[in-house]
């Protein structure tokens, strides 16, 4: 609590108090409160210490929980969240469960749907075949140590993926299957990012609350010959994700 009480407000720069606070408690949650079992400071003690009004001081602690590093617990306190999984998916072609066993996570999926459906405007446009085209439909919950980390659904081409519908993919690679049952040369993935609000349902799945911050990724994976073979809609816990991009310098 030290690191925290031993700061002060500067009231003398046209900064608001929360703004202020709010980095005060970023530089104390990163750096000085190690033990994440302990709640931080309460409401009533960072007031007092600050000589600032609670609402102000529950506005910094709010848009704390709502980007992921605090998580209220009623009745215990608020506590800093665990660490942020690193996600490359923005990077690298490779498949969910070789990028979490690379960071020494276990990754764990669950299949909630395997389907034949006829494809709107948007998955054809996705995947160039004409709308109402059958495509394979793969809805999947994944998660890194027993955590749910990100829900997913797939489109494919139903007619060149067929195999897939013979697989545990629970236990499969998708990629592995185009690759290798399929026959498929990967080349590239285009993706598209956008931060959203979790639906009532997303939400459940995810164990977040609705409303909360997700990051929505559409993708699109191309074989050599430029085709398109997937399209994807990954819903990432906002609170459990982050995502480095690497710019190039022209």
């Amino acid at each position: 609590m030290g690191d925290l009480f031993s700061k002060t407000l500067n009231k003398e720069v046209p900064i608001p108090y929360y703004y202020q606070l709010k980095e005060i408690l970023m530089d104390y949650i990163t750096n000085h409160h190690e033990d994440r079992d302990r709640p931080i400071p309460t409401e009533v003690e960072i007031s007092a210490h600050f000589n600032i009004s609670r609402p102000t001081v529950r506005q910094a602690i709010n848009e704390l929980v709502v980007e992921g590093y605090l998580i209220r617990q009623k009745g215990k306190g608020t506590f800093i969240t665990k660490p942020k999984i690193s996600q490359s998916f923005l990077q690298v072609l490779d498949s969910f469960n070789s990028e979490m066993e690379k960071k020494g996570l276990v990754p764990s999926t669950k299949v909630l749907g395997l389907d034949v459906i006829e494809c709107d405007d948007k998955i054809g446009e996705a995947l160039n075949i004409p709308t109402g085209s059958k495509v394979i439909q793969l809805r999947r919950l994944r998660s890194a140590n027993g955590e749910s980390v990100v829900y997913v659904v797939t489109y494919l081409p139903y007619d060149r993926c067929l195999p897939i519908l013979d697989k545990d993919l629970e236990f499969e690679s998708l990629y592995g299957i185009l690759r290798e049952v399929c026959g498929f040369s990967l080349m590239k993935a285009v993706r598209n990012l956008e931060a959203v609000l979790a639906s009532e349902y997303e939400a459940k799945l995810l164990g977040i609350e609705k409303g909360a911050p997700i990051q929505f990724i559409k993708s699109v994976t191309y074989l050599t010959d430029e085709s398109p073979i997937e399209y994807s809609l990954a819903r990432y816990r906002g609170d459990r994700s982050q995502f480095t991009f690497e710019l190039g310098i022209r």
